[in-house]
């Protein structure tokens, strides 16, 4: 059987619709891959049947009810977005909120959820105080994890001091640094250049 890129996609949709449907069946809550995936499935047979954009968007928010999602999942999809085939053509279905408003969940979606209490990073190894300066025309921005003797070109770590250096910063996080701009930032130290970590 031949397929086409776009029916390809509409079958891997129905998929996961139909993985979404079997799991509301047995009274599992949804993630959004797959309460996602089960309004688009509808979105796109409401459209294949003819009904008017207007009622499609209108019952889209009544596919999934909050209390079959998982915590955060509202917030984590502030709006979705399908192409669908009506009989008269494709047509893009935007929908608002689709899940309702953002529910309580005190964290992101996605989060990482620590035990109370302080959490030294990478305890144990020293660290010293870097001077960065961006000589170049653009924004550089500087991850967490990302060794300082291999950023950008462009930043000019004074002194030397950028061998076995990563910033001081917890994960995901990291600096900017505007053109031109010159700044102090913490460093800890991974590896010695000669070999002693």
């Amino acid at each position: 059987m031949h397929l086409t890129p776009r029916e390809e996609e509409r079958l891997l949709l129905a998929a996961a619709a139909d993985l979404a449907r079997r799991r509301l069946a047995r009274g599992t809550r949804l993630g959004a891959t797959e309460a996602v995936a089960l309004v688009c499935d509808e979105i796109c047979e409401m459209a294949w049947d003819g009904v008017p954009l207007p009622d499609i968007v209108a019952r889209a928010h009544s596919v999934v009810p909050a209390a079959a999602l998982l915590p955060g999942v509202p917030s984590l999809v502030p709006v979705l977005e399908v192409e669908a085939l009506f009989p008269w053509g494709s047509t893009l279905v935007h929908v608002d909120a689709p899940f309702g408003a953002s529910d309580s969940f005190p964290e992101r979606a996605g989060a990482t959820v620590t035990e109370p209490g302080y959490i030294e990073l990478a305890a144990g190894l020293p660290r010293r105080t870097v001077m960065l300066r961006n000589t170049g025309p653009r924004d550089v921005w500087i991850s967490s994890h990302f060794p300082l003797d291999q950023v950008n070109p462009a930043v000019v770590v004074a002194g030397g001091l950028a061998v076995g250096c990563r910033l001081d910063l917890p994960a995901g996080e990291a600096l900017l640094l505007r053109p031109g701009e010159s700044r102090e930032a913490p460093a800890v130290i991974v590896a010695f250049p000669w070999g002693t970590s």
